[in-house]
């Protein structure tokens, strides 16, 4: 089952007009030694820009690995490319939204540990990402810090978080290898500014991520009528003119590092200039992302569940779920947005374990049905017909629920409205906070030993003192 909202001639002019972008318009860059870098690979120098010729962009396209592999530290391994679905969380929120009072409130460190946790026991959730940004922690600390209090609170494939120095990228790789070979266990991305520029502190992180061999997922995030062209076919040229742009960085200093193409494209509401999420033309785009990306035959990850919702609402769900069915049926190798909300500025638990619900019908609606002579049932339909079996008395039906024919849901209400009154009346938002309370109360993953959390503190502590200004 695939959907496509690009004719293959139309990802082949936006790809066209990709190239006219780095060639002609080019890159602000002052960093001396990425201007370097790329001039010595062929890249033109013209002020404050840097143009990267067509067959640059191409040759490095091509050198880059395609398929990425993440191991979490109990041994499960997630594949970007193998034609598998995945899915992580929200990376980064600032605030926390309590289902339970119907407040928010600003995320502190025990929510990364928490969150992580939780997200560990949710099976639609499979790789991690930090996802609060804790107000208890100085702000240079901040990404080393949710890495480092979320490695202890999963066994899953965790994601690094997004940097945005090389001497971050340096401390994150040490903290990985306290639990597994850095290549093997972190991915990192780095976001450059929209439009097309890429300060000198994010250059130097895409090189330290290159030299240190780590899989590297650009991430730009642009807003189409405000960072970005207001037409969606400018907005997706422009974005992958980014992405690419590292990509050649990248694969100049490091040729075959493992990359992963990311985009996070968004729209402006005309009405109040702020950032949408939740519009359908965000899942429009991402599918036109997954399409792109698999043009060059990148491994993709873009915006999944995705809403400007304040509450668990009918907008909540209905935004959510659009937005990522779009790009599962593109193909995506890989969708966010696990517990977002109000555009990513807010989470919730709850809104955790309903997307992993949601996560599971997706898989199922991608995966869709056989249709050949068992399963068309000609002589199931006639046993019934002459009254020798009825369908619930033969293993016919009983094959194909083990088989998951029809998804079973544990949190949508599928009883009658006597059945849900007694009860009652609780509602999938009301049971899901429930069930994110109950597994934060039961639910341990297995935890690191002594001198893996010493090493971690340790590394810490020396990032304390080097980064963070007294």
């Amino acid at each position: 089952m695939q959907l496509s909202v690009l004719t293959l001639e139309e990802v082949a002019a936006i790809h066209q007009a990709t190239l006219r972008i780095l060639g002609e318009v080019g890159l602000v860059l002052a960093h001396g030694e990425s201007r370097e870098i790329l001039a010595g690979g062929g890249a033109k120098v013209r002020g404050e820009r840097v143009l990267l010729p067509a067959a640059l962009v191409e040759q490095c396209i091509t050198k880059a690995v395609k398929k990425v592999t993440l191991r979490g530290r109990g041994g499960e391994v997630k594949t970007l490319g193998d034609g598998s679905l995945h899915w992580h969380n929200l990376g980064g929120a600032r605030d926390i939204y309590d289902a339970r009072s119907g407040q928010r409130r600003r995320a502190l460190l025990q929510d990364v540990r928490d969150s992580a946790r939780l997200l560990d026991a949710l099976p639609g959730a499979t790789t991690i990402t930090p996802f609060f940004t804790p107000l208890d922690v100085p702000g240079a600390l901040m990404s080393l810090a949710m890495y480092r209090h979320a490695i202890p609170n999963t066994t899953k494939p965790l994601q690094g978080p997004g940097v945005q120095t090389a001497a971050e990228v340096r401390f994150a790789v040490r903290m990985a290898e306290v639990v597994g070979p850095p290549g093997e266990v972190l991915s990192l991305s780095v976001s450059p500014v929209s439009p097309l520029n890429l300060p000198d502190d994010m250059a130097e992180a895409i090189i330290e991520v290159a030299r240190q061999g780590i899989a590297f997922a650009p991430l730009p995030c642009p807003t189409a009528g405000t960072t970005a062209p207001f037409s969606l076919a400018g907005a997706l040229a422009q974005q992958n003119a980014e992405v690419l742009a590292c990509v050649v960085l990248a694969q100049l200093v490091h040729p075959g590092l493992p990359m992963i193409y990311c985009g996070r494209l968004a729209m402006m509401e005309p009405r109040t200039g702020l950032s949408v999420w939740g519009g359908v033309e965000l899942g429009l785009v991402s599918a036109a992302t997954v399409q792109l990306a698999h043009y060059y035959d990148f491994p993709v990850n873009v915006y999944g569940f995705s809403t400007n919702a304040h509450t668990l609402d009918i907008q909540s769900g209905y935004e959510r779920s659009l937005n990522a069915v779009i790009p599962a049926l593109a193909g995506a190798d890989e969708l966010s947005g696990i517990g977002e909300m109000e555009a990513g500025v807010m989470g919730s638990y709850a809104q955790m374990v309903c997307d992993s619900e949601i996560a599971a019908g997706i898989r199922r609606l991608r995966r869709g049905f056989v249709v050949d002579d068992d399963s068309l049932a000609v002589e199931v339909v006639a046993a019934a017909m002459d009254g020798t079996r009825n369908f619930l008395s033969q293993r016919h039906t009983s094959r194909y629920l083990r088989a998951g024919e029809v998804l079973l849901t544990q949190l949508a209400e599928r009883r009658s409205w006597e059945t849900w009154e007694q009860e009652g009346q609780v509602g999938m938002a009301e049971r899901a906070q429930a069930e994110a309370e109950h597994l934060l109360a039961t639910h341990q993953p297995a935890p690191l030993s002594e001198d893996q959390d010493r090493q971690l503190d340790e590394i810490m502590l020396e990032a304390k003192s080097r980064l963070v200004m007294e």
